[in-house]
C-alpha cells in the first residue's frame, strides 16, 4: 500500500507540452512557497479577493500550508477543491485550482490560479488553465466552467477570452484595507471551449478517484 491507495486523488496528473499539473503534496509546499515569495504581482495592486500575497514570508509559508491542508481535508463527493501544483522542468511555479459543489447534479466547476511573476507572459497561464478545462470537460463530464478577475487584471481576463469565456455579470469584492473592487464574472460552456492544438495527457484517473469526487 502507498499514499495513492490511502488518498486516490494524489495519483492524478495532467501533462501538457511544457507543464505537469499534479495534486499538491506536502513535499511541494517549500517550492510553492518560494515561488509565491519571489512575487506574483505588482505590490501596488491586489488581484486576489483575499490579499494572502501581502503576508510576510514567514506567515505566507505557514498560511499556504494551512490552506492546502484545509482544502485537502474538505474533499468529499458533495464538494471538493483540486489544488494542482504547476511544475515546469521539475520546479513548482504556481497553483491551478478547480472546485465544485454538488458536481454530479450541476456539472459546473470554477477555477483560480496564481503563477510566479518570472514565468508570466510566456503563455503558461493559458496552458495550465486549458489543461484543467480539458480534464473537466472531457474526463469529469463538466458542462460549464466559471471564473472571475478584477476588472483591471487584463492578463487574467485575456486568458479567459482566449479560451472562449464570455462575461457573465460582475460583483463587488473587498481586497485590501477595505478597498472595493469590481470583479468581472466569466462563464464557459463546453461547446465554446477553444481547445489547444495539443492533446492533454491524463494519468491516475482511476475508479477510486471518481468515487472520491462523487462521480
Amino acid at each position: 500500500m502507498d499514499l495513492v491507495d490511502v488518498w486516490p486523488i494524489f495519483g492524478l496528473t495532467l501533462r501538457t507540452p511544457r507543464l505537469e499539473l499534479r495534486l499538491v503534496r506536502d513535499g511541494d509546499l517549500p517550492g510553492l512557497a518560494e515561488a509565491a515569495i519571489r512575487g506574483i504581482h505588482d505590490p501596488a495592486v491586489m488581484p486576489f479577493a483575499h490579499p494572502w500575497s501581502d503576508q510576510s514570508p514567514d506567515v505566507l509559508r505557514r498560511e499556504l500550508a494551512r490552506y492546502v491542508w484545509r482544502e485537502r481535508v474538505g474533499t468529499a463527493p458533495e464538494g471538493w477543491t483540486l489544488l494542482f501544483a504547476v511544475i515546469e522542468d521539475g520546479v513548482p511555479i504556481g497553483i491551478q485550482d478547480v472546485r465544485a459543489s454538488r458536481f454530479a447534479a450541476l456539472r459546473t466547476v470554477s477555477t483560480g490560479s496564481w503563477l510566479t511573476a518570472s514565468r508570466q507572459g510566456v503563455g503558461l497561464g493559458i496552458e495550465m488553465r486549458a489543461a484543467v478545462l480539458a480534464f473537466c470537460f472531457d474526463h469529469l463530464g463538466a458542462e460549464v466552467a466559471e471564473s472571475g478577475a478584477i476588472d483591471w487584471n487584463e492578463p487574467s481576463l485575456g486568458v479567459s477570452r482566449h479560451l472562449g469565456y464570455v462575461e457573465n455579470g460582475e460583483k463587488r469584492v473587498v481586497t485590501r484595507e477595505h478597498l472595493v473592487e469590481r470583479e468581472v464574472l466569466l462563464r464557459l460552456e463546453r461547446e465554446r471551449f477553444r481547445r489547444p492544438e495539443w492533446e492533454l495527457e491524463v494519468d491516475g484517473f482511476a475508479d477510486a478517484v471518481r468515487e472520491q469526487l462523487g462521480l
